[in-house]
């Protein structure tokens, strides 16, 4: 039989502090009408002032472990999908694992920007269709505002902290297939499919003026928002158009949209272009802002506990970010 990945349980955690666009209007030269005429984004969570990823992302895992019902001591891989780690090395994901109680396996982190989640979706399900690991936590989590330019209208407002987790498990193809009622390789519950990209040649259209290995300096995120906009609308239909493709499907059998949650005009824009209905997409953005690796896990989790997303359905996930990356992940619930 072959091994499929089953999404056991999902949680999430934002910091405390909350921060609306009126709150921004005093320190920014910006106000609420630009920032939501533009974005769609009235507010943002912001991490406290000592509060790392590794904080964020150990509650929304010990919160997606108490959903699935699941001890730490079983999970035999973390990958930590970030692009603000706590430190350069050794992986924010170690420092998770530890006080997750988590013993056996490995962790590491995976670095792809806004499309993390996606990419950790992908590499979670492979192990586990390779046989190299049974159960995985896979955790999107940023404290964003970090490398931020509070002086960047054109940035700054864009952004948000946040942490959402998921756990998978192994399960045989097939099983669950009675809940799911389908037929072939599309036949129960779980991943049905991983699909990534990346283009190199688009570096600098989003990125962050500085590393270790060049300025030694942490930087701040600069971006061609227009630039940005147009690829993003392109490779997010062009994904998602390759997704269905591989699984004999039509936008019409999707029953829930997950975007990464960057801009509502992207997110508008791609429904369109796909011919996606908005009541079939799960939105954020409002309330928690780009949250970069985190915004999907995030969206995900909400949808799942306010009963929208209900064993069975078809729940297609698609992100893209700088590199720029982009991808999408075909999930039956």
């Amino acid at each position: 039989m072959i091994k499929r990945s089953i999404i056991a349980g999902c949680g999430s955690y934002l910091p405390e502090r909350v921060v609306t666009n009126e709150e921004l209007s005093k320190e920014v030269d910006t106000d609420d009408e630009w920032i939501v005429a533009r974005t769609g984004i009235r507010q943002r969570y912001i991490a406290a002032d000592g509060q790392q990823t590794s904080d964020l992302a150990l509650a929304a895992a010990e919160r997606a472990l108490e959903h699935a019902g699941i001890p730490a001591s079983d999970v035999d891989l973390l990958v930590l999908a970030t692009t603000t780690p706590d430190q350069t090395f050794p992986a924010t994901a170690t420092k998770v694992q530890h006080r997750l109680g988590m013993t056996n396996g490995a962790a590491f982190d995976l670095q792809a920007v806004c499309s993390g989640f996606v990419y950790g979706l992908a590499v979670a399900d492979n192990f586990i269709r390779a046989g190299q690991a049974k159960t995985v936590m896979l955790i999107g989590a940023e404290t964003f505002s970090r490398i931020l330019d509070w002086e960047d209208r054109t940035t700054c407002v864009l952004f948000g902290d946040g942490a959402g987790a998921v756990v998978l498990r192994a399960a045989e193809n097939g099983e669950d297939a009675e809940q799911a009622g389908e037929t072939g390789h599309n036949r129960g519950r779980g991943v049905l499919s991983t699909h990534i990209h990346s283009d190199g040649a688009t570096n600098d259209l989003l990125y962050v003026d500085g590393g270790p290995s060049s300025t030694q300096t942490v930087g701040h995120v600069r971006m061609n928002g227009r630039e940005v906009f147009r690829h993003a609308v392109t490779n997010l239909a062009s994904i998602v158009d390759e997704t269905l493709e591989a699984n004999g499907l039509a936008a019409d059998d999707i029953d829930w949209l997950v975007p990464h949650q960057a801009n509502k005009r992207i997110l508008d824009s791609t429904a369109r272009k796909l011919g996606l209905p908005a009541e079939k997409i799960v939105v954020t953005v409002e309330r928690h802002a780009n949250t970069s690796a985190a915004s999907i896990p995030l969206a995900l989790d909400e949808a799942v506990k306010d009963g929208r997303i209900k064993t069975g359905d078809l729940v297609l996930l698609e992100a893209m970010g700088g590199g720029l990356t982009w991808g999408a992940g075909l999930v039956r619930w």
